[in-house]
């Protein structure tokens, strides 16, 4: 009963569940919302801004806590781009853009 009690930055939470511990849902739901503001200004700046094949880089999600970086992931699909193959999307890739 004590142990559920403890607050959330004590140090058995940080031992058990790492930095995520520290974030809350309001951070949670406070970095997706930036990430979508974010995509929705590069879209909307892909499809008024310039010209064709000038496309601005995609934002970077705000780093989240328990996840490592996704340049690591996407570096083995930079040789596929460069194929002219579309890139695959993994499940958890998707699962980040949308919140």
């Amino acid at each position: 009963m004590l142990i559920k009690a403890l607050p959330r930055e004590s140090a058995l939470h940080r031992e058990l569940h790492g930095e995520s511990a520290e974030w809350s849902i309001t951070d949670h739901l406070l970095a997706a919302a930036v990430d979508h503001l974010a995509v929705s200004n590069w879209m909307f700046q892909c499809v008024n801004g310039a010209e064709d094949g000038d496309q601005p880089d995609p934002p970077k999600p705000v780093p989240r806590p328990g996840i490592d970086d996704e340049d690591e992931e996407t570096e083995g699909q930079d040789a596929d781009a460069s194929s002219g193959e579309t890139p695959e999307v993994s499940p958890h890739q998707l699962a980040r853009f949308f919140g």
